[in-house]
């Protein structure tokens, strides 16, 4: 009891600590600031805001970044130099094969289909009476974390053994019994259970998407679709020469956003399977080599991946916002 005490006092003592050194900080830009005048005066001002930012991201950022490069050249207890043998696992060890497989069925399924759900719902409800309602029944989703989702998923595939008048627990395998099936271990047989898992994902970002691309879509100058209708253009036509053209930098953006976001994809996996039965995926590896098997050279090897993945998909986002903007 005494040591509980003893480290309580000494957590707010350095909690304190950090309130002395951000006010110290403040003030000494603050004092900085009030020294100079002019436009010299403003430069030093501004590079005197500058400096906290850029020390803590050199400090949080780019020295654990180097690091962790630094670190996925060496063996698993970080002494030792192996070179490229990291890297040279990942992509010929059995194990490491399923997860950049799985990795990609996640990258190559979610975003799109998400996108492509969320638009097709937002066109749907377009108008339409109750659509405020509507379009929070699909938004709902985004306000549950990814651990929470897991878990209702996590019952809807629950399994137990077909015994008798036992009764399932589980929606899915409820509904297969109702229609005469029996039940299934639907979280065990891969590659089937990795894509149980991307619903969990879809269904979560879905949500996202249509909120995003209906109000590109609410964005669209009534002219242009007026003036299609008068020129007699089909639903679908509407769709792919009018409406999907107008709304084309929003669909980049949420695909480029579900995709980071899937590559980083670990709650999900982590609390449905915790990465067994095959279903393990870059983010999760990263996270069992490097705390679980103590392997911190493959671990770190990993993590520079799955850096090096969302490097593409970032500077193409950033691409195309600067080519919508110079429009």
């Amino acid at each position: 009891m005494f040591d509980t005490a003893e480290t309580t006092a000494e957590k707010f003592t350095q909690m304190f600590a950090a309130i002395l050194l951000f006010a110290a900080v403040v003030g000494i830009i603050l004092f900085i600031a009030g020294r100079f005048g002019g436009r010299r005066g403003d430069k030093i001002v501004a590079y005197s805001y500058l400096a906290p930012t850029l020390i803590m991201l050199l400090v949080g950022l780019v020295y654990p970044g180097m690091r962790t490069i630094y670190q996925s050249f060496f063996d698993a207890a970080g002494s030792a130099f192996i070179g490229l043998d990291n890297y040279k696992t990942i992509f010929t060890d059995t194990d490491q094969l399923t997860v950049l497989r799985n990795t990609v069925f996640w990258v190559v399924v979610t975003p799109f289909v998400a996108t492509a759900v969320g638009l097709l719902y937002a066109i749907l409800v377009d108008k339409a009476k109750m659509e405020s309602f509507a379009k929070a029944l699909i938004f709902l989703p985004m306000a549950i974390s990814f651990v929470g989702a897991s878990i209702i998923w996590k019952f809807v595939y629950e399994f137990r053994p077909d015994q008798g008048n036992v009764k399932q627990i589980g929606l899915l395998n409820q509904v297969l019994v109702w229609l005469g099936g029996s039940p299934q271990q639907w979280l065990v047989d891969s590659p089937l259970n990795t894509f149980l898992l991307i619903v969990v994902m879809i269904w979560i970002q879905a949500g996202f998407a249509m909120t995003v691309l209906s109000a590109a879509i609410k964005a669209i100058p009534d002219d242009i679709i007026e003036a299609a209708r008068l020129d007699g253009v089909t639903p679908w036509g509407m769709f792919r020469f009018v409406t999907l053209p107008a709304i084309r930098p929003a669909v980049v953006v949420v695909l480029t956003t579900i995709g980071i976001g899937t590559l980083k994809v670990f709650d999900i996996v982590r609390t449905m399977t915790g990465g067994q039965f095959n279903t393990s995926v870059i983010a999760n590896e990263f996270y069992s080599q490097s705390f679980r098997s103590d392997n911190q050279g493959l671990g770190s090897a990993l993590a520079v991946l799955l850096f090096v993945l969302v490097i593409p998909i970032v500077a193409y986002n950033i691409r195309q916002i600067r080519s919508s903007e110079a429009l």
